[in-house]
């Protein structure tokens, strides 16, 4: 598996286009905004995507799903938990300044241990509730794609609705932490981290 970032919107989201390099499908990661941006890395990549995944369910990392679902006729896939948070009306002021529009309803409802196939590749799903109820990360062999649970330097807020310090803190520590030291990280925003990095030095886990 290969990946490729692009930043996205106003609040800079992470979008992933993680794909198989021998036959190009691809998954798309967090269409947060700026479809035409994520269209372009896609032509230029020569990738096909087969299925856009959502980490959870805010607007800055759904609201270009409905592009991008349309423009590929592609599945959308996200936690169960998160469903009720495709209406991006319920964020009006940031829809409007993302230029974000409802999502579709999801295709397949993710859990935890489930595996995502593209190509001759997957990810497999880790449910990381905290953030939201229905956070989720990818991950293949060294990677893991973490949404906004796990941040370089910092983590997920969690005064929104549906958030919980005591999940996140959980996840972080029993799901993510426990995972090999040399593990890259690939946060919803900002730069990339390692989980040994995080462990020894982020300052929100100390």
């Amino acid at each position: 598996m290969k990946y490729e970032l692009i930043v996205v919107g106003a609040l800079e989201t992470n979008c992933y286009l993680a794909y198989c390099e021998e036959t190009r499908d691809c998954a798309v990661i967090d269409p947060g905004a700026d479809p035409v941006k994520i269209e372009a890395a896609i032509a230029d990549l020569e990738l096909k995507p087969v299925v856009v995944l959502n980490t959870h369910g805010h607007v800055d990392h759904i609201g270009a799903n409905s592009e991008i679902i349309k423009h590929y006729a592609v599945p959308l896939a996200l936690h169960a938990a998160d469903t009720g948070m495709l209406q991006v009306s319920d964020f009006i002021e940031l829809s409007l300044l993302l230029g974000a529009r409802n999502s579709p309803p999801p295709d397949r409802l993710l859990a935890d241990g489930d595996e995502v196939f593209f190509g001759r590749t997957s990810l497999r799903v880790i449910h990381l509730p905290g953030h939201t109820p229905g956070s989720v990360g990818f991950i293949h062999g060294g990677v893991l794609f973490s949404g906004d649970t796990l941040f370089c330097g910092g983590v997920g807020r969690t005064d929104l609705p549906g958030g919980s310090w005591k999940d996140l803190e959980r996840s972080i520590r029993e799901r993510i932490l426990t995972l090999p030291e040399e593990t890259v990280v690939l946060p919803g925003h900002g730069p990339w981290t390692t989980v040994g990095q995080e462990r020894a030095s982020n300052p929100s886990l100390t």
